[in-house]
């Protein structure tokens, strides 16, 4: 419990103005509630965190508290309607960071039956649309980066970077744009190596999980994940709503499209030993790539929803340049990002 003594107005007025370490002040209209976000329109939170501390509630002039007016301890004025997100990042005025995602206050996600939110829908309070949150594409290299601007035709609520290749790149280019923007939703998109009899060439993968595949040690047993290792798990499954969707959608456009896991590897799989070995460890597995798991983790440890989509340019195994189809790839990619303009 703290309180400040003020002697121009005395003990007892001084016992009415105190806020309790639980947020609730000590007047009953006067009230700070358990999400931190303040009662009346405008006794807001400053930068710096909570109400009690460092902050105080004077008048103008600095004698009897007027309980709407807050000042910081630099008497400057806090701006009315900031509300901090659980990563201590102002957010914009009247915007409310929640654990899933962004939706404008007092807006909620929800599906249209009422159940399992579908991640991209949002309604008001009132029934009301309100404007779908941002999306953000994450492509290791400026070709697919371009071939995805393609397809989106300068909608704003998209947000594409060329990351780098390799999951390291992923994850941190990924975890930059995030802290740097407000998102609902992160994709990983880009070309990728197709599994024999799952995925051929020219086809799209989305995928119903995103798995670091060689992430784990050799054994005189054979390989083993770091998760039969007990380092946690190596996978990051997807919303399996949305999956379907995004994938029906993209079939509907005529489009050939599979789903299954995805997976991530450090080294290109390069030879038909390799390739036979990852089917096996990972049964129903249709592309490779070397980044979805990076993006999935960066955007998983935020809350939010994570999808892969591959455009095939080559099979998975042995390596044959000039068998590969980059550029129907591309294509395929800028006709799937015009496809997520509708569904997402």
């Amino acid at each position: 419990m703290t309180t400040r003594y003020n002697p121009s107005i005395g003990e007892a007025a001084e016992q009415r103005r105190v806020i309790t370490e639980s947020g609730l002040a000590a007047e009953p209209k006067r009230v700070l509630s358990v999400t931190a976000v303040a009662a009346e329109p405008r006794r807001v939170l400053s930068d710096s965190g909570l109400a009690d501390e460092p902050m105080r509630v004077t008048s103008d002039s600095g004698g009897a508290a007027e309980p709407r007016r807050v000042t910081s301890d630099s008497e400057l004025a806090v701006e009315p309607r900031r509300v901090l997100s659980d990563s201590g990042l102002a957010g914009e005025p009247r915007r409310v960071l929640s654990d899933s995602g962004l939706a404008d206050e007092p807006s909620r996600v929800t599906s249209d039956s009422g159940g399992a939110a579908e991640p991209m829908r949002v309604t008001s309070d009132s029934g009301g649309a309100v404007e779908p949150s941002r999306v953000l594409i994450v492509t290791a290299v400026a070709a697919e980066r371009d071939a995805v601007l393609r397809g989106l035709k300068g909608s704003d609520r998209f947000h594409v970077i060329a990351a780098g290749a390799g999951t390291a790149a992923a994850a941190a280019g990924t975890a930059a744009a995030l802290a740097a923007g407000s998102y609902g939703c992160v994709i990983s998109a880009g070309i990728g190596g197709g599994f024999p009899g799952r995925a051929p060439l020219g086809s799209l993968v989305v995928a119903s999980e995103m798995m670091a595949a060689d992430l784990g040690a050799e054994t005189p047993e054979g390989f083993r994940s770091a998760a039969e290792l007990g380092f946690g798990s190596v996978t990051v499954p997807a919303d399996p709503g949305t999956v379907q969707a995004v994938a029906a959608a993209l079939g509907a456009a005529g489009l050939a499209v599979s789903t299954g896991p995805v997976l991530t590897v450090s080294t290109a799989t390069g030879t038909a030993e390799t390739a036979a070995a990852l089917a096996a460890r990972v049964p129903g597995a249709a592309a490779e790539a070397m980044e979805g798991h990076g993006v999935a983790v960066a955007a998983r440890a935020l809350g939010l929803m994570a999808l892969e989509i591959r455009a095939i340019s080559n099979p998975v195994g042995p390596r044959d340049r000039g068998a590969w189809k980059i550029g129907d790839a591309l294509d395929a990619l800028t006709a799937a990002a015009t496809i997520l303009l509708e569904v997402l």
